[in-house]
Order: structure tokens, then sequence, then C-alpha cells
């Protein structure tokens, strides 16, 4: 009985230390990420799946909330756009309360977004997941924003 609750245990430990080295590779992931982002780094869309989706929930002036899911072409056309803008005017995002959360095979992030331009946060999330090559990749991205041009396109 000794060795089955022993082997029992081992075997839940195991568990335990993959799952937790799994979060920090989640982790690991996301920061590189941001860090890509915020440097305008040329490797950017590779930490999105190839039909990544691509949210944005506009906050209106009125207080009302709607949702725009954006095609991620459209998306990276738009990024590519606006970069040397955006690289001008040193903007970059900030992300506090980060919370990873596991969903099936995947996980969820969760976390406040402060763009550089604002004195707010604003919510934000990003389901990441592992490719058929065992790579991690931003499958969804979702974000708040008060930016009311996302709704005239």
């Amino acid at each position: 009985m000794k060795k089955v609750f022993l082997i029992f245990l081992l075997v839940m430990l195991y568990g335990v230390v993959c799952y937790a080295a799994e979060m920090d590779d989640v982790q690991n992931f996301f920061n590189r990420y941001v860090d890509a982002a915020n440097n305008y780094d040329n490797n950017f869309f590779n930490f999105y799946s190839s039909n990544a989706k691509i949210i944005r929930v506009v906050e209106k002036p009125d207080g009302t909330f709607e949702s725009v899911n954006i095609p991620f072409e459209r998306y990276k056309s738009e990024v590519k756009k606006s970069t040397k803008l955006m690289k001008l005017r040193k903007y970059k995002n900030r992300y506090s309360n980060i919370k990873i959360l596991p969903i099936g095979n995947d996980y969820k992030i969760a976390a406040l977004r402060m763009p550089s331009t604002s004195d707010y946060k604003v919510p934000a999330h990003f389901i990441i997941g592992k490719d058929n090559y065992g790579n991690w990749k931003i499958k969804e991205e979702s974000m708040n924003t008060k930016v009311q041009t996302f709704l005239s396109k």
C-alpha cells in the first residue's frame, strides 16, 4: 500500500512540476511578445498563429461597448502602416495584473493594458497555445480601446 501511495504522490508531484514549468514558458513567451511589440521588432508577427483572431472592444463615449473582429491580414497591414508614427511617439503598452489561466490545452492571459499615450488602463486578453511544431503562438488577442476608428472600417 505504501508503494502505491508513493507512486501516486510522485505522479502528482511530476504533474505539478510540469504544469508550473509550462506556466513559466507561457509567461516568458508573453514577456518576449511585449518586448517585441514595444521595440517594433521585425519578427513581431511570428508570435501569432497564421489565423489569429484579433478583437478590439471599443469603449464608446456613451459608456457602451462594441466588439470588432479584425481579420489578421488587415491587422498586420494596419500595424505596418502605423509603425513609423508609433516609433516617433514612443508608443508602448504596459501590462499589469497579469493572470495566466489554463483553458484546455491552451492558456488565457488576462491583464490590464496601459497605452503610453493615455492615463487609463483597459482590459486585454490573449489565448496562447502550441502550434503543430510545439511553438507557442497567440491564437486570440482581445483588447479594449477608446479609439473609435475601429468602428468605421
